[in-house]
């Protein structure tokens, strides 16, 4: 793993904004100041706002937790967020999403034997991220299942655990000492090149062509 770039916020070395920022944070539904919030604190106005953000997307979406945790864990295999990947999966689990469908997420691999809405989710999200846009069969998928409320929650759960990650990655957050990375590179698969044109056959200079010579209309 890469070194960290930013150290440890002890509560000492924070400022009046800072300090007002973390006992916010910690006195909340996550307990205490992890994650990406010890380098979100270095701008506490941000940390305070995207701490806000992310209470409701983490624990008062319209979504059940097991959805919100896939999305999540979707969310960080796609940008490789190591320590992300290893915070969620043990809170989807917990959430009752199967062992399996994370394993899968994490080799890559779209997961057999989810449920309708698990699906939804998957499709959903996978296609949010990778192709930067839904189409028309994942959008009703969600939309019948979640409503537009539940629709929109899940975009957010993708956009601000994007803004995790990139704050994660960044920052080379680091795993707890003795916890291996849990995701590996992922292999993608090369697109063959597309074939050459067949160059056009030039008539033999001099030839006629068998109409009339007049323009065609």
């Amino acid at each position: 793993m890469d070194k960290p770039r930013l150290k440890p916020l002890a509560e000492a070395d924070m400022d009046e904004a800072q300090r007002r920022v973390a006992q916010a944070i910690a006195s909340g539904p996550r307990g205490g100041v992890r994650g990406p919030f010890g380098a979100l604190l270095r701008s506490p106005e941000l940390a305070d706002r995207l701490q806000e953000l992310g209470a409701y997307v983490r624990f008062e979406s319209s979504l059940p937790p097991r959805l919100s945790e896939l999305a999540i864990l979707v969310t960080a295999r796609y940008w490789g967020a190591q320590y992300e990947w290893w915070a969620h999966r043990r809170l989807a689990e917990q959430a009752g999403l199967a062992p399996r469908i994370a394993e899968a997420i994490a080799a890559g691999r779209r997961p057999r034997g989810m449920s309708a809405n698990e699906a939804a989710v998957y499709g959903f999200c996978k296609a949010l991220h990778e192709k930067k846009r839904v189409g028309d069969a994942a959008w009703q998928a969600a939309l019948a299942r979640f409503g537009e409320r539940g629709v929109i929650d899940l975009i957010g759960a993708c956009g601000y655990y994007t803004l995790v990650s990139m704050v994660l990655n960044a920052t080379h957050y680091p795993l707890p000492e003795g916890v291996a990375p849990p995701l590996r590179a992922l292999t993608r698969r090369r697109r063959s090149p597309p074939a050459p044109a067949r160059a056009r056959r030039r008539k033999p200079a001099g030839s006629r062509s068998s109409g009339s010579g007049r323009a065609s209309s």
